[in-house]
């Protein structure tokens, strides 16, 4: 860690969307404690995005305005690139590659890249020595890739589970509480901005698969391989379904689950029945 007058790491931003601006207005605001903790200013002074005129609630006029996030990359001056883009293909993939080939760290929350694409440029990063860094990809606030990576790492994994999409989450407690249809609690989760207008990678499973092929990947020192994960979302999960389960003392959640049996690695997510009184049938819903 750099201490005391090191020089401010210069960071370049793809992506302005809700993460990216967000992001920008957190440096911004918490600046100087983030500097103090981590021993080195951390600098914004790139940006690439496709709309220079959208409103982002943050000052862009004293950074570097790139069309082209490839540019972003290139330019001598950026130390390290955060890639916010979203999607697994397209310009997001082709940053990180042109990044990480010119020696520079990657930050990214991108979980749908890296499932498909992170072995790939995990090669990437170790042939040109340097990082890259993914613990928002995967549940948010919660250091669940450097618990893995570091603090169980002398630990042998049988099993990772979970509830890892707020989504789905919301939609199926909400059904359980008040036995309204998906379908209208749906619509309901949009209108609060729960949910995406097309919300198909969260209730088809999709988003919940990209975390798990990352958390197995952590958990079993495995690539990550998206296509292995069997999916199944929870839009075919009806009142009766919830009310049966309730009946017999369990609730209805959409899991993530990866264990190693005598075949391999298992990874799957499907709507699956959960005991009441287990710990994870109490997860909260979205407030």
């Amino acid at each position: 860690m750099a201490g005391p007058g090191a020089e401010p790491l210069h960071l370049g931003i793809a992506g302005l969307g809700t993460v990216g601006s967000a992001v920008l207005r957190l440096l911004e605001q918490n600046g100087a404690l983030i500097a103090e903790r981590a021993g080195r200013e951390l600098r914004v002074i790139a940006v690439s995005a496709r709309n220079r005129q959208r409103d982002r609630g943050v000052a862009l006029d004293r950074l570097r305005w790139y069309d082209d996030p490839l540019a972003l990359a290139a330019d001598p001056e950026v130390e390290l690139v955060v890639e916010l883009i979203g999607g697994a293909d397209g310009p997001a993939l082709a940053l990180c590659r042109a990044a990480l080939a010119a020696g520079k760290p990657v930050v990214t929350a991108n979980k749908a890249l890296l499932a498909r694409h992170g072995a790939e440029l995990a090669r990437l990063a170790d042939a040109n020595q340097v990082t890259i860094g993914f613990e928002a990809a995967v549940a948010g606030g919660i250091p669940i890739v450097k618990t893995l990576r570091e603090g169980l790492a002398g630990n042998r994994i049988r099993r990772v589970y979970g509830i890892l999409n707020g989504t789905c989450n919301y939609i199926l407690t909400t059904m359980r509480e008040t036995g309204r249809a998906f379908g209208e609690v749906l619509q309901e989760a949009q209108q609060l901005g729960y949910a995406e207008a097309d919300p198909s990678f969260d209730i088809d499973g999709v988003d919940t698969a990209h975390k798990l092929a990352l958390l197995s990947a952590l958990a079993f020192g495995c690539p990550p391989d998206f296509e292995a994960v069997y999916t199944e979302g929870i839009r075919h999960v009806a009142p009766l379904d919830i009310a049966f389960a309730s009946e017999m003392g369990y609730r209805i959640k959409l899991l993530g689950v990866a264990r190693l049996t005598e075949h391999g690695l298992e990874q799957r997510v499907h709507p699956s029945m959960v005991r009441s009184g287990a710990p994870i049938s109490q997860a909260p819903s979205v407030s």
